[in-house]
């Protein structure tokens, strides 16, 4: 996703919606449940492909500094959200 599109997506949504700087290229879109504020959501594999890449960690460190760091930072109701993707 564009940053201009997540711009459109947070004035349409909500600008309480956290982003994580650097990934926008990450993000597949917004989730929304029933009672709480919706956020943004990235993929998985697309932010251990970057961090691999952009950063060239291996695939172990990639998991590692992103089950610590990123899935594993809360920073209030608007913290981001992540899916793996799965195939059948």
């Amino acid at each position: 996703m564009t940053t201009e599109e997540m711009d459109a997506l947070a004035d349409i949504y909500d600008d309480e919606m956290l982003r994580m700087d650097g990934y926008d290229d990450c993000c597949i879109g917004v989730v929304e449940r029933f009672g709480m504020n919706p956020v943004f959501c990235y993929s998985v594999d697309r932010v251990i492909a970057k961090l691999m890449k952009a950063d060239g960690m291996t695939e172990e460190e990639a998991w590692e500094f992103f089950h610590f760091n990123q899935i594993g930072a809360w920073v209030g109701d608007g913290t981001p959200c992540f899916i793996s993707h799965l195939t059948a």
